[in-house]
């Protein structure tokens, strides 16, 4: 199964891909961007949260 991951030592912070994408990304306590842990991961919205990410650091890990 594809996994998505966010480098968060490249991430932004911006939040784009809490928007695109809330199923599979948010905001964690600590203020970090947090991927869901999910059996599914709907391909066409980390597509979308990968292609608008100001920071290009979002991919998917084949796992």
């Amino acid at each position: 199964m594809k996994i998505p991951v966010v480098e968060l030592s490249e991430c932004i912070l911006c939040g784009v891909c809490v928007e695109v994408c809330p199923e599979v990304f948010l905001h964690n306590p600590a203020d970090y961007i947090e991927v869901a842990s999910l059996k599914y991961y709907p391909e066409e919205g980390v597509n979308e949260a990968i292609k608008n990410c100001p920071a290009r650091c979002i991919f998917w890990d084949k796992g």
